[in-house]
């Protein structure tokens, strides 16, 4: 049976309001983010379908993903599961997550919410790390969570449905992860607004490689009838972005914010 993904970028945290913001760690979810998320519990049409909840480890996503889908609620919802590799781009304060321990002390009473693959170093973003903000390194990191994706696909023993992981992730890692580059926004560094939400089915390649492809019923609603990217135009974007994020950090600018 199919696997599907509903890629969710992250309610407006504090960190969006202003330049001077990106100094805070690992920020809150404002008021309006707050209310973003109850928006969007109420319009999203496919909560009797999740089989898996995933989330970065950042507060803001991970609190995006309880106050939007509210597993608590439901015994049949499984636990958000956090995972590093979905983490933002950007060595800042604000998409730098906190460290296991404190994760561990805000949401060690919440019990829908797994936070095993949380590990030390996960928040490291330094020149020598896996998760420092270099092309390679995220291309590579996108990757292997295509390759999660398709294992959890895999493993489902929930019984012989399509399986739909909700993973709420960042506007500038949504475009490695879904290998879509269109309508960047350079001075916001993402072309996800927050909160916004598309579904895509993980599919194989014939090299083996796992591609997320967006579904017709997901291009619909936000794009009607036009027509996308050719590959050529997707790799000339691709090149370009990843040419933005190496010039951004070597000014120590910002790539995503409002």
């Amino acid at each position: 049976m199919p696997t599907y993904v509903h890629l969710v970028r992250h309610a407006q945290g504090y960190h969006n309001l202003c330049q001077e913001n990106h100094a805070l760690p690992d920020p809150d979810l404002t008021d309006l983010g707050k209310q973003q998320c109850e928006e969007l519990y109420k319009s999203f049409p496919f909560h009797d379908k999740i089989t898996h909840l995933v989330a970065s480890p950042l507060r803001r996503t991970i609190y995006t993903c309880l106050l939007s889908f509210n597993p608590s609620t439901s015994p049949a919802k499984p636990a958000v599961v956090a995972l590093p590799d979905i983490q933002e781009v950007s060595p800042f304060p604000c998409d730098t997550g906190s460290e296991p321990s404190k994760l561990l002390s805000e949401f060690s009473d919440d019990k829908v919410v797994d936070l095993r693959l949380v590990e030390e170093g996960w928040n490291d973003k330094g020149p020598g790390s896996e998760y420092a903000p270099e092309p390679r390194k995220l291309h590579e990191r996108a990757r292997r969570a295509r390759e999660w994706f398709r294992y959890l696909g895999r493993g489902y023993e929930g019984g012989e449905g399509e399986v739909n992981i909700v993973a709420v992730t960042h506007g500038g890692f949504l475009h490695f992860l879904t290998e879509d580059f269109e309508g960047v926004d350079y001075g916001r560094g993402t072309g996800w607004g927050n909160t916004e939400w598309r579904t895509y089915e993980v599919t194989e390649e014939g090299d083996g490689g796992v591609r997320l492809r967006e579904t017709g019923e997901s291009w619909r609603r936000r794009r009607g009838s036009a027509v996308g990217l050719t590959e050529t135009e997707q790799m000339e974007l691709r090149a370009a972005f990843a040419g933005a994020v190496e010039r951004e950090f070597g000014t120590g600018g910002a790539i995503e914010e409002e």
